[in-house]
C-alpha cells in the first residue's frame, strides 16, 4: 500500500498525529476488556491515569479540546465541549480515537496552506495557562498521545 502524505506543515502534523494514534491503537490491540477497565495505578492522584480506559478517555477528550481551541481561534463553527462516548473495550477506544482524529482533520481541512506568519500570529491560550502558537498546539497534541502510549506500555509490563 502506498502512503499518501498531506501537503504543507499542517498536513505533516496531521499525518504525525494519526501515526501517533496508530501506535497507541497498536499498543491496545492485545489488551482484553478486563485489563482495559482494571485500576492499574493505585498510587496516582490523577483520576485520568488510573486505568487504560481512563487514559483513553482523557486522550480523546483532550484531542477534541485541542481541535475546538483551533476552531475558536480561526472563527470556525464549533461545539463548546465534545466528550468521548463510554468505552468498555479497547476496540471502543480505537473507534473513539478515530472519530476524534476525523474531527481534527475536518478542523484543519481549510488550514493546510496556512503561512508561517499565520502560524506564528495565531496564539492560543490553553486552560492550564500556557500560550501556544498554532503549530505548537498541534505538536503538543501529538506528544500527548505519545506520552500516554508510553504510560500504557508500562502498565502492560505490570500484568
Amino acid at each position: 500500500m502506498v502512503k499518501t502524505y498531506r501537503e504543507g506543515p499542517v498536513g505533516a502534523l496531521l499525518d504525525e498525529y494519526e501515526r501517533a494514534a496508530d501506535e497507541l491503537k497498536n499498543v491496545l490491540s492485545d489488551i482484553d476488556s478486563h485489563h482495559f477497565l482494571a485500576i492499574v495505578d493505585h498510587e496516582t492522584s490523577d483520576p485520568d491515569c488510573v486505568s487504560v480506559e481512563r487514559i483513553l478517555n482523557h486522550v480523546v477528550n483532550a484531542g477534541y479540546g485541542y481541535a475546538i481551541l483551533i476552531r475558536k481561534q480561526f472563527g470556525d463553527a464549533f461545539t463548546e465541549k465534545i466528550q468521548a462516548k463510554p468505552m468498555q473495550t479497547p476496540q471502543d477506544a480505537c473507534l473513539e480515537l478515530d472519530q476524534m482524529l476525523q474531527y481534527t482533520a475536518e478542523t484543519l481541512e481549510n488550514k493546510m496552506q496556512i503561512t508561517l506568519e499565520e502560524i506564528l500570529n495565531n496564539l492560543i491560550k490553553v486552560s492550564w495557562g500556557q500560550q501556544y502558537d498554532f503549530e505548537q498546539l498541534l505538536e503538543h497534541a501529538i506528544v500527548h498521545v505519545l506520552r500516554h502510549r508510553r504510560q500504557i506500555e508500562k502498565f502492560k509490563l505490570r500484568r
